[in-house]
């Protein structure tokens, strides 16, 4: 993941890729499928690229936080 700003978290996620701030989706390989297929699938529609080869705890550790992360969002500048 590149440095920058960007937002944790599946609801955050789809909120920025809904108001069209997100540059690039990254989704935890290991996640909840019901939780990461709907935000590929807006992403698809919306020509954002999608990384998934992270797990949930190296989502977080790369987001900066303690917890496991099962989506991340970059924002644009």
């Amino acid at each position: 993941m590149e440095p920058g700003k960007r937002v944790v978290g599946v609801k955050q996620s789809r909120k920025a890729i809904r108001e069209g701030r997100a540059s690039r989706v990254y989704l935890a390989s290991d996640a909840d499928p019901a939780l990461t297929e709907p935000i590929a699938a807006e992403c698809a529609a919306a020509g954002i690229p999608v990384e998934a080869g992270l797990t949930m705890a190296q989502l977080g550790r790369a987001c900066g936080i303690a917890v496991g992360a099962s989506a991340a969002a970059d924002l644009k500048a």
